[in-house]
């Protein structure tokens, strides 16, 4: 079984919790344009560091941003950037990206790595298009989003979330499992929501299972209660336990959120509004 607990402290290593940009941002939801690769992709035109447009792939299940050495050249990025902090990719390099606009969306100080994806070669050899690179979770992850494959378009609007580097987190777990030096890390989060959930191996249902719930919590408060199966939490699915990590950590303290459940064979929503963590 597998347990998370959504109190005072988290355990965690790729998904810390969410934390504020600490700049200003548009609230305007922006609407991008993306282009359906023959290969199931989305391509859609970046700009980085103000240079381009070039061509990447949007890859909502990638956990990190790479671009091309030949894209790294024509931004400028090639120029003081580190060594690649993962050994386990044949990266050239480890770079920020000031300002990489993906649209209209526009998002700063974006960790990638700088190299020449096979496989991203081989898709843009077979498309005979000229791709120079995925954007990933760094971008993303600091929109809500809603795509529309129909009309082909992308709606982001900026979250206020900044997510974690993703890459030192990688790596760190790659030296772990090799050396054994990783030790366990405790996170604070920046919102208390009160419950224990957690879920079967092999249980492929929708959702969690709320295992406790604190006294006195937010989530007592809103009604929650141990048994229920936690299918959403703020419009996000929560199929498990990292979607649950997730979608918490995109909430801010004090912020009132939508929780969906099931008890009893029947769903109903519950309003959660997270306290201010330590």
């Amino acid at each position: 079984m597998r347990t998370f607990v959504l109190t005072c402290a988290l355990a965690a290593l790729l998904a810390p919790a969410a934390r504020a940009d600490g700049k200003k941002m548009a609230a305007k939801p922006v609407v991008v344009p993306f282009e359906m690769l023959d290969s199931g992709h989305m391509g859609v035109k970046v700009k980085v560091n103000g240079k381009g447009p070039y061509l990447l792939i949007f890859d909502t299940g990638a956990p990190i941003s790479l671009v091309s050495t030949k894209l790294a050249k024509g931004s400028g990025l090639d120029k003081g950037m580190a060594k690649s902090p993962l050994p386990f990719l044949p990266a050239i390099g480890d770079a920020k990206i000031k300002t990489l606009e993906v649209g209209g969306a526009k998002a700063e100080d974006v960790p990638a790595i700088v190299m020449d994806h096979p496989t991203v070669a081989a898709i843009a050899k077979h498309l005979g298009k000229d791709i120079q690179g995925i954007v990933g979770f760094p971008f993303f992850a600091r929109f809500k989003m809603t795509l529309d494959y129909k009309a082909k378009t992308m709606t982001l609007a900026p979250s206020g979330y900044r997510p974690p580097d993703v890459m030192k987190a990688m790596n760190a777990l790659m030296m772990s499992a090799i050396f054994g030096t990783q030790t366990a890390k405790v996170i604070s989060p920046k919102a208390q929501w009160g419950l224990v959930a957690s879920k079967e191996e092999g249980d492929e249902d929708d959702g969690v299972d709320v295992k406790a719930v604190v006294a006195g919590s937010a989530a007592d408060k809103a009604g929650l209660k141990r048994g229920d199966r936690l299918l959403t939490l703020d419009g996000r699915w929560t199929d498990s336990l990292s979607d649950l990590h997730e979608a918490a950590g995109f909430v801010k303290p004090g912020t009132t959120v939508v929780v969906r459940v099931k008890r009893g064979g029947k769903e109903m929503d519950l309003k959660v509004t997270p306290a201010k963590g330590m």
